[in-house]
């Protein structure tokens, strides 16, 4: 391929990231890099834990969850109040879920085989209680075809829960059918948006969706330890997993009857992770300051840069081609891709292997055209070699 020049503002942000300065980061599917400003968050967390003792909590620490869930809400385009933080998506999922009444007939949860394993062992156990958890199948390389995923939905379904952009093979899924046919059967929709958001850009509101959960690891560049969960604010659901955060008075230690508080507090559970809010916060607030749109415009070029390399490579591709239905994340289809993916990362190039897909490279606003292309030399020579 030939060089091409390209002028990419979102570079500006290039110098809030030090990692990517030390390695080829190519996994920000997995684990986004780490924000200048999040080591700050750190550092002042730990002076304020021992500066303020106790006091920190009613001085700054009891509104952080919520000043973090209204920037990731912006990303989201909902409204302020309707996003909660939880410590990861498979817990943010779990409290949705405790809310919702699955009596019989409508007992049933549809989801797919393509969604992330922690997501679906949480729906494994809903089937230890009396929950009709089914399961759509996948197609050729790992796929779902939505309309697989409609067939399933009737009126036994209580919800459907299904991810956005598919974690192995980052297929974008067309959600606007499957929502459609839950609205006919009365049935909510919950998305795992984990690997989307940050990436592809989302309208809640637009999407018509009930309820939402993803995390920061991600292309929001948040570290572990952050879920969130976007719910419709009409629903007023009162999940059974719940805790002391959620009281709408939580500091009375009220011994007595539940009392939830209004807006996305109520979805909350015990007491928060402080320096995971903390370090999540500035990603969030790039991101939603530069927009994901221009951020998946840029993904697309560079994902199509990459897939034109392994085409000149006779690489195979298994993510979608179509940029449409492509999330921010090439799937290479390579001969002893484990061996590649560790020969790689003691190169000081950051990505990782998926089995049944082969290795996965994700490209980010902060990435330059020219590490795309030695990237992709890079997974050329290890292949030769892996193979000699």
């Amino acid at each position: 391929m030939s060089p091409t020049k390209v002028e990419d503002r979102l570079l500006d942000w290039r110098r809030e990231f030090p990692t990517v300065e030390a390695t080829l980061h190519f996994i920000s599917h997995s684990l986004g890099a780490m924000p200048r400003a999040a080591e700050e968050s750190l550092r002042s967390y730990a002076d304020t834990w021992k500066t303020r003792s106790i006091r920190a909590w009613e001085e700054q620490w009891f509104e952080r969850p919520a000043r973090l869930g209204d920037t990731i809400g912006r990303i989201l385009q909902a409204q302020p109040g309707a996003v909660s933080i939880h410590p990861n998506t498979t817990m943010a999922q779990a409290v949705a879920l405790s809310a919702l009444d699955f009596s019989p007939p409508r007992n049933r949860l549809v989801c797919t085989a393509e969604d992330f394993p922690s997501l679906l062992y949480l729906y494994e156990g809903l089937a230890r209680r009396g929950i009709d958890v089914v399961r759509v199948s996948a197609r050729e390389r790992h796929s779902i075809d939505e309309q697989d995923v409609v067939a399933a939905i009737d009126e036994r379904t209580a919800v459907v829960a299904v991810s956005q952009v598919l974690f192995r093979s980052s297929q974008v899924l067309d959600v606007a059918p499957i929502v459609r046919r839950a609205r006919e059967v009365g049935a909510l929709v919950m998305l795992d948006a984990y690997q989307a958001i940050g990436v592809v850009p989302v309208d809640i509101a637009a999407m018509d969706v009930d309820l939402l959960a993803g995390g920061t690891i991600k292309w929001l560049c948040g570290g572990p330890g952050v879920g969130y969960l976007y719910a419709r604010p009409s629903l007023q659901l009162r999940p059974a997993l719940t805790g002391w955060m959620a009281h709408e008075r939580p500091f009375d230690f009220d011994s007595g009857a539940m009392r939830w508080s209004e807006g996305a507090r109520r979805f909350q559970t015990g007491t928060p992770s402080i320096p995971s809010v903390l370090a999540a916060q500035p990603g969030a607030e790039i991101v939603a300051e530069i927009g994901a749109g221009r951020i998946r415009e840029k993904s697309l070029r560079l994902t199509e840069r990459m897939i034109g390399w392994a085409d000149e490579f006779g690489i195979a591709v298994a993510s979608p081609r179509e940029p449409a239905r492509r999330g921010g994340t090439v799937v290479l289809d390579i001969p002893h891709a484990d061996r590649v993916c560790q020969a790689l990362l003691q190169a000081d190039m950051m990505l990782d292997y998926r089995p049944g897909v082969g290795i996965r490279l994700a490209p980010h606003f902060y990435t330059r055209d020219d590490e795309v292309d030695m990237a992709m030399k890079k997974v050329r020579q290890e292949v030769e070699r892996a193979g000699s």
